[in-house]
């Protein structure tokens, strides 16, 4: 047995060596026929023996130099030493220097490619296998080399945040810097950045395989669909056309595509060669809050070797780089390129503080690349209090699982918090007063939403619940409340008995369902666009997953692409309404998860945390525990449903089996069987043994813990009936805007009011509507269409629109503008006094037109005849919208279906001038 620490770390390399596919031979016995790849110890070169030169197909590439382990913090002293012997002759060859070099304790291995524009070293989770330094030979040049070559960006169809990322990330990969962050917010387009720029490696810098991570099975096939849907801008053919994309759904892998997607779990369950259940990838790792005191240890897979993947794009990274999973990340030899809107500090840290793109939500509302939202509160008593049932009232009790219900009195009294409501108790007034509130402060949230037979459409509008059990009671008192059918609310989650993607489609494109209740299922990272309302009925701790659920809201849609799936909406979508039914806006949020175990850990994240591959004493400790104690609960029913999901085992037996997974006697005669059974291996070999079989007796233990085992002790374990409290009323403590918002509106009006009086002397439009009244007849489109522009460039935060909703906050407003400059001046007239009171300038137009007619036919005056007004109706229309008429503009729509000025001057005679004149300035009165 090999014992000094030189010899086992050559021991350890060796193995390293044989996994990765390479034959080890001593220099005496050299036979290169022997493999494709082979590795000789101690090859004589010009300036001594190397450790081990690399030879691939009988022909040298590489050196390792090879350290004892206590070397592996100062392995980049020993580079010089391995780049002499790859450039030094080796005996009986007359050799050119030698690229790959490699220095290794067996533990810890650098490696440099001397290929490369600036060789630099990096770390590796092993040693390359030989067909892949052959086909990097091949090539000619490296990758980091071959990065040089791609060309210039072509900005076309991109936005300017879009094109800032991918230069600054092209960059950072021409600096050979391994990590980079993007961080953009949601809505920016952050997918569609990453199918750029990896369209933009395949094929100019011949990147052989890009990994694009996500961490649940949505935001997969989200991305699926965007790669499908891609279309680079200097080809016609799309972007699966060009190469081929593949979704990882099971552990086969196949190696001819280009791009790969996959959930981090599902990447953890291959490289671990164990079968992972679909359901495993449904719920966010980061959610489950197992905080693991070590990661477990990745081992090699050959099948996804280190080197399979040239890029690794992390979709939101700041969830999925922690705990179990950054070994997962550091296992490949690959640049990594973190995508998130909402990083936090160990993002930042992860990613070694190279953000090469910082693009946060407040410069997309100034770009109007996303909508800014408006927080309103609904307070209930029962929400913020609970309430209290007396000992013997009669109420009904519902199981959890099957939703029967039994009318029973209460044997004593039931006090709830509003921590334990809709769990233990649900109080269905509660429920209904937040939804009746809703539905009835919808027109005033709303007040532009009335379709033309006068009757309130509601917007598109996403509501959070608890469980799947509270979204079944939300949307029956959805459907109660607003008198509608099914189709008009719906609940999306994972275990919709519909298909839950046919309705998220039917959500997005078409006018139902109205309303959708999900649990998590769309709480991040799913586009819908049409959303304008989220009401949140559930609280969130966690920061960052209550920033991803308001950007549910936060997408930009033309008005066209809004009125196909709500029609009555009179303007693009500027704004969405947050509605905080539940405290969520004012509870304390903290930026993540601790990575220390939690004193007390929920169930559902035990068996979240096994389902995903965690495998801890402590975790299956505390499980086992639980489970045993959720035994002497259940009816003889239950433990034999639990028995029948369980591959027939029962509750102790699998506590039992979860326990024995760590018990030190087990462990110990594990290894006493191994010392017996390899009694002449090295310690190396013996301790491999003995971590595989220990494994093995922990993945048994697991197995047992399926989906459907999930859901079933999940429902079980808790109260097994809910009370209904239909005793206790609710009742409004506060409704209304958020006091942020309105002393956020206050600072909008005032900001914008300021503006405007200072600038009144220097810009003409101003100027007019300060000077006397006659003047205004001289206002032109132009002129107001230059002062927006000027607005947007000087103050984008006080886009007209944006004002006019703060207004809206502040007191009553008349009407609703149809545009921008519509927008910009009525709120002129309001600041400047024209108007007491805000009034869209098509209903002022419409009022000064009614006075005018009414003066211009007031006593023995001629009456207009029916062409006439015909004709006035159109020029009052125009004006509205146009702000001014000139004689030019009678050649456009409508005017010239009519006859055009011609017809004009046919129908009032030489007095027509005086008409449009007259006109111009009492409509602008």
């Amino acid at each position: 047995m090999n014992q000094n620490p030189e010899q086992i770390a050559r021991d350890r390399i060796d193995q390293l060596l044989v996994a990765a596919g390479w034959i080890v031979q001593a220099k005496r016995n050299i036979d290169l026929n022997a493999s494709l790849g082979v590795a000789v110890r101690e090859y004589q070169t010009a300036i001594g023996p190397a450790d081990y030169v690399l030879f691939v197909e009988k022909k040298p590439v590489g050196i390792i130099e090879a350290k004892r382990q206590e070397e592996g913090v100062r392995l980049t002293v020993h580079e010089s030493q391995s780049y002499s012997y790859a450039v030094s002759k080796l005996k009986y060859l007359n050799n050119d220097p030698l690229v790959f070099t490699y220095e290794s304790t067996g533990e810890v291995t650098r490696f440099t490619d001397h290929r490369d524009p600036k060789p630099r070293s990096r770390p590796v989770f092993i040693f390359h296998r030989p067909e892949t330094l052959r086909a990097w030979l091949k090539q000619g040049s490296s990758l980091r080399k071959r990065l040089f070559d791609i060309p210039e960006l072509n900005a076309q169809g991109l936005r300017a945040c879009q094109i800032q990322a991918i230069a600054n990330l092209e960059k950072s990969l021409r600096e050979s810097r391994p990590k980079a962050l993007i961080q953009m917010a949601t809505g920016a387009g952050k997918t569609f950045t990453a199918i750029t720029f990896i369209y933009r490696l395949l094929k100019y810098a011949k990147a052989k395989r890009v990994l694009f991570l996500v961490d649940t099975k949505n935001l997969g096939e989200q991305a699926e669909q965007e790669f499908m849907a891609f279309l680079p801008n200097d080809d016609n053919r799309k972007f699966s056309e060009l190469y081929g994309v593949h979704r990882l759904q099971s552990n086969h892998i196949p190696s001819d595509c280009q791009v790969y997607i996959s959930t981090i779990q599902r990447l953890y369950s291959i490289l671990k060669d164990e079968p992972l259940e679909e359901k495993a990838e449904e719920t966010n790792p980061a959610e489950i809050n197992w905080g693991k005191r070590e990661p477990l240890p990745v081992v090699y897979n050959d099948k996804l070797p280190i080197e399979f993947f040239d890029f690794v794009i992390v979709d939101e990274c700041h969830r999925s780089i922690y705990n179990l999973w950054k070994q997962v990340l550091d296992y490949y030899d690959a640049f990594l390129i973190g995508l998130t809107a909402t990083p936090d500090n160990r993002t930042f840290g992860f990613f070694e503080q190279n953000i090469v793109s910082e693009y946060t939500h407040q410069q997309a509302i100034i770009d109007q690349v996303n909508v800014g939202f408006t927080t309103y509160l609904i307070e209930t008593e029962v929400t913020k209090q609970g309430a209290n049932l007396k000992c013997e009232e009669w109420v009904d009790h519902r199981e959890k699982l099957t939703r029967k219900k039994r009318w029973h009195q209460l044997d004593e009294d039931v006090v709830y918090s509003a921590k334990r409501l809709d769990d233990q108790v649900v109080n269905l007034n509660q429920i209904r007063l937040i939804i009746r509130t809703f539905k009835e402060r919808l027109p005033e949230i709303f007040p532009d939403r009335r379709n033309d037979q006068g009757e309130f459409e509601v917007p598109k509008t996403l509501i959070f619940a608890k469980s799947d059990s509270h979204a079944d009671d939300i949307i029956q008192i959805v459907r109660n409340e607003f008198g509608e059918g099914n189709q008009f609310c719906k609940k999306i989650t994972y275990r919709s008995e519909e298909d839950p993607k046919s309705i998220l489609a039917e959500f997005r494109t078409t006018y139902y369902p109205r309303i959708a209740v999900t649990v998590d299922m769309i709480a991040t990272g799913t586009d819908v666009k049409p959303l304008e309302c989220l009401l949140f009925m559930r609280d969130v701790k966690s920061r960052n997953y209550f920033e991803q659920m308001k950007g549910r809201g936060t997408r930009t849609i033309t008005l066209d692409d809004l009125k196909k799936a709500s029609p009555s909406a009179k303007f693009a979508k500027d704004r969405f309404v947050l509605i905080d039914a539940i405290g969520v806006s004012k509870s304390l949020k903290t930026d993540s998860r601790p990575l220390e175990k939690q004193p007390s850990v929920a169930l559902k994240d035990l068996l979240g945390a096994i389902a995903v591959g965690a495998r801890d004493e402590a975790l299956f400790s505390s499980l086992a525990g639980r489970l045993l104690r959720l035994d002497k609960r259940l009816t003889e029913a239950e433990k034999q449903g639990f028995q029948a999901k369980a591959q027939g085992k029962s509750i102790p037996q699998v506590a039992r089996e979860l326990l024995n997974a760590f018990d030190p006697d087990t462990l110990a005669e594990i290894q006493t069987q191994v010392i017996q059974e390899m009694p002449q291996a090295s310690e190396v070999a013996q301790a491999e043994r003995i971590t595989a079989l220990t494994h093995t007796l922990q993945e048994e233990a697991a197995r047992v813990f399926t989906g459907e085992l999930k859901d079933f002790i999940e429902n079980v374990h808790r109260v097994h009936e809910q009370i209904i409290d239909h005793i206790n009323p609710d009742r409004l403590l506060a409704v209304g805007w958020a006091e942020d918002q309105q002393t956020q509106a206050e600072e909008t009006v005032r900001s914008f009011t300021d503006w405007i009086v200072s600038h009144r002397e220097e810009i003409t439009a101003l100027q007019l509507f300060y000077g006397q009244p006659f003047q205004r007849r001289e206002l032109t489109y132009q002129m107001i269409q230059d002062l927006a522009n000027r607005i947007m460039q000087e103050k984008p935060t006080l886009a007209p629109l944006r004002v006019w909703q703060a207004y809206e906050q502040l007191e009553r407003v008349n009407g609703q503008p149809k545009n921008q400059l519509i927008a910009l001046v009525s709120l002129i007239r309001r600041v400047t006094g024209l108007d007491g009171e805000l009034t869209t300038y098509d209903r002022t137009v419409d009022k000064n037109f009614q006075a005018w007619v009414f003066n211009k036919q007031a006593g023995n005056a001629p009456k207009f005849t029916e062409e006439q007004m015909q004709w006035l109706r159109m020029i009052k229309d125009f004006i509205a919208s146009s702000i001014h008429l000139e004689q030019e503009d009678f050649d456009l729509v409508p005017f010239n279906q009519y006859g055009g000025l011609g017809k004009f001057y046919q129908v009032f005679g030489a007095n027509y001038q005086a008409i449009i004149e007259e006109l111009n300035e009492h409509l602008a009165a």
